[in-house]
């Protein structure tokens, strides 16, 4: 899916970001971030500056009723997983959190699953998506962290990462680039040897991890504790997303409909161009740092 740029859509526009500082230091905000905060982190985003999905990640019906797609996912992202856990917070996470310790915010709700807002000091984090940090057993409710698993898939796959690493050497069978759910490519015959993980609970090979996959619901509870905050809120901040999926977008056509004024900065175009009162293309961090150094 792709969206037409909006005629609000400014760059470089000092009048604008006079605005997006008005707009922040009047408190109350309701901030939604997506995967473009985290891309200066070193992990992607899923889709360009067209809007066009650019991965195509596994969807919740494909991991639940398929034994053989669990074994892939898990496989995927037991390789890819210690690169994406070494991912560190940028200067954009910190500039948010600094703003948060200023009282600006109403909620920071986060489409991303990574954990480095709070990693960057943000508190009371609203994370829509889950977090990859917990898995949950779908049989029988067990939870558990996700470096447990890790641990337990590394006694039950010795060598596998050099197995994968030496297959990529040998035929380009594994992509060295990690993606946004932190797995990596990794071909068939590569998948074939892991040995996914089983619940230590139930015996179940029915392990997820507590996100919510593409085709699933975010659960109705936390969506309505960021329906109350936004209702409480003074305006919306969008960082870095396109507003792709409804999960997002909600609250932008929520908050449209109610007369809160909406302000997105990110590159490229996104869903909720029209319905957005002021509009930046500029980078995420810098544009952050200037808010703060702006109401510090």
């Amino acid at each position: 899916m792709s969206y037409a740029a909006p005629a609000t859509q400014a760059s470089q526009d000092p009048d604008v970001l006079a605005g997006l500082v008005s707009q922040v230091g009047a408190g109350g905000v309701f901030v939604l971030t997506g995967a473009g905060l985290s891309t200066d982190s070193g992990i992607p985003d899923y889709r360009g500056r067209d809007g066009v999905r650019r991965v195509m990640p596994m969807q919740f019906g494909e991991f639940v009723g398929s034994s053989a797609a669990r074994q892939r996912y898990w496989a995927r992202s037991y390789v890819g997983w210690q690169r994406f856990r070494a991912a560190s917070p940028n200067d954009g996470h910190r500039s948010l959190a600094r703003l948060g310790d200023l009282g600006l915010f109403e909620a920071l709700v986060t489409q991303n699953v990574d954990g480095l807002h709070q990693s960057a000091g943000s508190a009371d984090v609203v994370e829509l998506h889950g977090s990859l940090a917990h898995v949950v057993c779908l049989t029988c409710t067990d939870r558990s962290a996700r470096h447990e698993v890790q641990e337990r898939l590394a006694v039950a796959n010795p060598g596998f990462v050099d197995h994968a690493r030496h297959a990529a050497a040998d035929g380009s069978q594994v992509s060295s680039q990690i993606r946004p759910d932190g797995d990596i490519v990794l071909a068939d015959e590569v998948v074939e040897a892991f040995h996914p993980p089983t619940c230590l609970v139930c015996g179940a090979d029915t392990l997820k991890p507590d996100v919510v996959f593409f085709g699933e619901s975010v659960p109705r509870e936390r969506v309505q504790r960021c329906f109350d905050a936004l209702d409480a809120s003074r305006s919306v901040l969008v960082l870095g997303s396109s507003l792709a999926v409804m999960s997002g977008y909600r609250f932008v056509r929520r908050a449209a409909a109610r007369g809160i004024p909406v302000a997105i900065v990110t590159h490229g175009v996104t869903r909720g161009d029209a319905q957005a009162t002021l509009r930046l293309d500029e980078p995420l961090a810098p544009t952050l740092g200037r808010l703060v150094a702006a109401l510090s």
